[in-house]
């Protein structure tokens, strides 16, 4: 049977700031294999260019895609409601099953799995998924380094993600960073800016690095 394959993945999970990206890529076989000898594979062995290239040649050759945005107010205002990141994540992808699953023939869909437990999480995921009977679900780890499908889908979460990350700086400057928690650019602009910049929609408050640094600016300005 010639499947068509969804491959699900995700972007810019862990920042402090900035959106995370998901996105969906649904391919046929022959445009797998294009893909494949144009040199598509996880978006993190790329260099940016190198994405935004490929990210054109994807979206030419595949037979829909999506893409969703989780903008850091609702990344907070999910937490406060109780729902883990990974339950966001499943609800987001979901969306876009939902949206793609449009075809008349089957489709096997492959996510790059946030989870540690697979298990568990594939039932969340399920349960917001409508008309499962055209469809094959698999959940893996590291799905974006074994499957041409993923790895597309990763890059096209990734170069998104840039995009918006490149708006971020266009305003606030490239002391932003990369958003990342890790980035010593990123931790120096929290610190200068976490209060000036609080309401303006680009921290997860909810992010201990968020919070941390508020503290920590409370307990100088105490002192």
């Amino acid at each position: 049977m010639n499947l068509l394959k969804l491959g699900i993945d995700d972007a810019g999970r862990g920042p402090v700031i900035g959106p995370m990206i998901l996105a969906g890529c649904l391919l046929t076989k022959e445009a797998e294999k294009e893909l494949e000898k144009l040199g598509v594979k996880d978006s993190k062995q790329l260099t940016p260019k190198r994405r935004e290239f490929l990210a054109g040649e994807i979206k030419k050759r595949a037979t829909a895609y999506e893409i969703q945005k989780v903008f850091p107010d609702e990344i907070d205002s999910s937490q406060e409601k109780g729902t883990k990141l990974n339950e966001l994540e499943a609800m987001k992808i979901a969306k876009i099953i939902n949206k793609l699953n449009n075809q008349k023939q089957d489709i096997k869909v492959i996510v790059d799995c946030p989870s540690v437990s697979i298990v568990k999480w594939e039932a969340f995921l399920k349960q917001h998924i409508k008309n499962l009977s055209t469809l094959i679900i698999s959940c893996e780890h590291k799905a974006d380094a074994k499957h041409i499908s993923v790895s597309a889908a990763s890059i096209l979460a990734k170069s998104m993600r840039e995009k918006e990350m490149n708006k971020i700086k266009q305003e606030y400057g490239e002391e932003v960073g990369s958003g990342y928690t890790s980035d010593p650019l990123t931790q120096k602009f929290i610190k200068k800016y976490a209060e000036k910049y609080a309401n303006k929609g680009i921290f997860r408050k909810c992010w201990e690095t968020y919070k941390n640094a508020l503290h920590e600016k409370a307990q100088t300005t105490l002192s």
